[in-house]
């Protein structure tokens, strides 16, 4: 029987609403559409106060922890933050400061990013893309990048930047499903133990 995947999406946007999580959660729903898959959002806004002057993981409250987990045991990342100073926010690269150097090798990873507008498009290529290549990652190669024009009440409206969307989840499909099939079932992992 084959499990359904473990999708993680980490939103870096600090408010809520948020851009990147409305970002998050539609490309975490596109996936959802294409194969069985355990969807879970991790919004880092939400963590932010427990996350402020932890220096070592060991210092870090259990909701954190419980959030790093899950991105170390997901099949599957989305990970999105909006751009702050042509970069990824401080938040974000302080959370992944945190997930363990090994705990994302070969990982499918769809990079996207939320910006004030077109010029800080090459986020994704600049800084994301050598973040997740220090985890030895698999970052895919289409991403998604959106501006404030793209959206409407928090939610996506401009077509181009839905289509490019599903385009993104479309592409990354067949190394998704990779990831998926190389998790061994528990059925699988009770007959090896």
């Amino acid at each position: 029987m084959q499990h359904p995947l473990r999708l993680v999406a980490v939103s870096g946007g600090l408010q809520r609403p948020s851009k990147a999580a409305s970002l998050a959660e539609h490309l975490l729903d596109l996936f959802a559409l294409q194969l069985p898959c355990e969807p879970h959002l991790v919004e880092l806004g939400r963590l932010a106060p427990q996350l402020a002057g932890a220096v070592w993981r060991a210092q870090l409250p259990d909701a954190v922890e419980r959030a790093l987990s899950a991105v170390e045991q997901a099949d599957a990342l989305v990970v999105v933050t909006p751009v702050y100073r042509g970069a990824y926010t401080g938040l974000f690269k302080h959370f992944f400061d945190f997930i363990h150097q090994d705990a994302l090798v070969d990982k499918p990873v769809l990079l996207a990013a939320t910006g004030g507008s077109e010029r800080h498009a090459l986020v994704i290529d600049h800084q994301l893309r050598p973040l997740f290549s220090f985890f030895q990652a698999r970052t895919l190669p289409l991403g998604v990048y959106a501006t404030d024009k793209d959206f409407v009440d928090h939610q996506l409206r401009d077509e181009a930047l839905i289509e490019r969307a599903r385009l993104a989840v479309q592409r990354a499909l067949p190394l998704v499903q990779l990831a998926r099939h190389a998790r061994p079932s528990p059925a699988d992992a009770l007959v090896a133990a």
